[in-house]
């Protein structure tokens, strides 16, 4: 079966019959897997009554290891006047232990303009990360996705009940805005303040959590926004970009994330020949690292010859507060982390590649140990 006729059965298959199957439809995939090992020591989180509590165990461990991937359609159709209806339909695929056809990775339905832009609806990459998202360049998801490495790990990626206006290419600059209005499910994030944590509307979470990355009981109405603008001229980028949640403040005790709180950041890339080299800053307190105002710098470095390419990366995360000083009366220390990442990928074709890459964190805080993993692995895209 071609492939043109193959893309338009799965996409009948998972969107239904009807102006779908008239869309210019395109199936892709990407198979990722590695052979990891990890040695790190225990985490910890605050309770609210500030105790420490341990919710990761210390382990050193070998394992067959899924980076995302995944399995989609998308499509374009022309409504005439320059005018034409887009989607994607992305899906997860876990080649090492099952759960296929789920995760919240890209889903949208929406409409562009020749000359307004595009409005999208659904599951979508957030604003912040389509700026910040140019430093991530290796192939374990363990390294971009680590909340030691990049602050927007957990608000900054994709958003589910997300919408997306983005501007057309203006010689160069563009920009972003995005909204997400998360209905009434209750939070996930276990060191939400005890006032948000409970709810019927999507299930209980003291007996088990949601899919929703956002508190949708933060706000009637929004729960979380962000704005990007970017240039990008021939090998050079720049961007900045802007989060927020919209939620009440909790000054009696510490919670992480601010669910009131703000990030931001800033990035630069250059690209050319064989060399790639980028830069991001971000600072907030929309983050699950630390409690309070956060600064990370994070650089990396790549070149390429022949088949192989090099990368390497230096990271450095700093709270404004080193020391918090509990109600309790009890100190807790959150201190600077530094994070080394060295790669080398060998391409057998544009589509086929094998990796090895290294992530070193020193982290010595009561939260969190220091971590290292290498991961060997190999990906396959259609």
């Amino acid at each position: 079966m071609k492939k043109s006729a193959l893309a338009l059965a799965v996409a009948a298959a998972l969107v239904g019959f009807g102006s779908a199957a008239y869309a210019d439809t395109t199936l892709y995939g990407s198979a990722r897997v590695s052979v990891d090992y990890s040695d790190f020591n225990a985490n910890y989180a605050l309770a609210p009554n500030g105790s420490l509590v341990r919710v990761t165990p210390g382990t050193d461990s070998w394992d067959v290891f899924n980076n995302a991937s995944r399995l989609g359609v998308r499509g374009e159709e022309d409504l005439g006047g320059g005018l034409s209806a887009i989607y994607q339909y992305e899906f997860g695929v876990d080649v090492t232990d099952g759960g296929n056809l789920n995760s919240n990775r890209p889903k949208w339905v929406g409409l562009k303009g020749s000359g307004w832009g595009s409005l999208t609806v659904g599951t979508q990459w957030t604003a912040y990360y389509n700026v910040m998202g140019i430093a991530d360049i290796f192939n374990s998801s363990k390294v971009f996705s680590s909340d030691s490495i990049y602050l927007g790990n957990t608000f900054g990626t994709r958003m589910d009940n997300s919408l997306i206006y983005t501007t057309p290419n203006w010689s160069g600059f563009s920009a972003q805005a995005m909204l997400v209005m998360n209905g009434q499910c209750p939070p996930t994030d276990p060191q939400v303040p005890s006032e948000l944590r409970y709810g019927t509307a999507c299930g209980d979470t003291r007996v088990s959590g949601t899919t929703n990355l956002v508190p949708a009981n933060l706000s009637d109405d929004i729960d979380m926004w962000g704005i990007s603008m970017s240039y990008k001229n021939g090998p050079f980028f720049a961007g900045g970009t802007y989060m927020a949640l919209e939620g009440p403040s909790f000054d009696e005790f510490f919670t992480r994330p601010a669910y009131d709180g703000e990030q931001y950041g800033l990035a630069f890339g250059y690209n050319s020949g064989p060399f790639a080299v980028t830069f991001n800053w971000e600072r907030g307190d929309v983050n699950t690292q630390y409690f309070g105002e956060t600064d990370n710098y994070y650089l990396t470095g790549q070149y390429t010859f022949g088949n192989n390419i090099i990368r390497a990366a230096y990271g450095f995360m700093s709270p404004d507060d080193e020391l918090l000083f509990l109600a309790n009366g009890n100190i807790l220390e959150q201190s600077d982390i530094n994070n080394w990442v060295l790669g080398y990928q060998y391409n057998f074709s544009k589509r086929t590649r094998v990796w090895v890459e290294y992530l070193g964190q020193d982290i010595d805080t009561d939260l969190v140990g220091s971590r290292q993993t290498v991961s060997i692995g190999t990906r396959v895209d259609f």
